[in-house]
């Protein structure tokens, strides 16, 4: 396992759950390539004006994300199309990084899971809790491939 890559060591607030409980949580979505941003400074370097594409994932330490939303972001970016930037943010824990992703959500209300996808600045897609919930790691995928192959072609 590599070192968990993270913007910044500490989180802006404290956050709800005991971090070493998160922290491997964390580390999944670092493993294959996420940047992780802590505070709300972190979100604004990443999502203010950025050209090309940029997938958002608002992890979580829910069911949801463990046994659906991670692992079918995963599989998706084992394909050639896929986003140029790949960050995240964790609900519950890094609040205030949280609360600025989503306001970069124009039009959707909090979610986690939630999974958004920017191209030149402007979201494009976006997959909420409810579009997570009732499918399987693969359907997840599917549907992101279909996104990345619309966006980041």
């Amino acid at each position: 396992m590599n070192p968990l890559r993270i913007v910044s060591q500490r989180p802006s607030a404290p956050g709800m759950y005991d971090e070493r409980f998160v922290t491997p949580m964390r580390q999944e979505l670092v493993d294959i390539g996420f940047l992780e941003m802590r505070t709300p400074a972190e979100v604004d370097a990443q999502l203010r004006d950025p050209t090309g594409t940029t997938l958002v994932v608002v992890n979580s330490i829910c069911g949801c994300a463990a046994g659906r939303a991670r692992p079918g972001v995963a599989l998706a970016l084992t394909r050639a199309v896929r986003p140029q930037r790949l960050t995240t943010v964790f609900a519950g824990q890094d609040q205030e990084a949280t609360a600025r992703a989503r306001a970069y959500f124009e039009g959707y209300p909090p979610s986690s899971p939630q999974i958004a996808l920017f191209k030149d600045g402007k979201l494009s897609f976006m997959m909420q809790r409810h579009e997570i919930e009732g499918r399987d790691a693969a359907e997840i995928a599917a549907h992101l491939v279909q996104a990345f192959e619309k966006y980041c072609a």
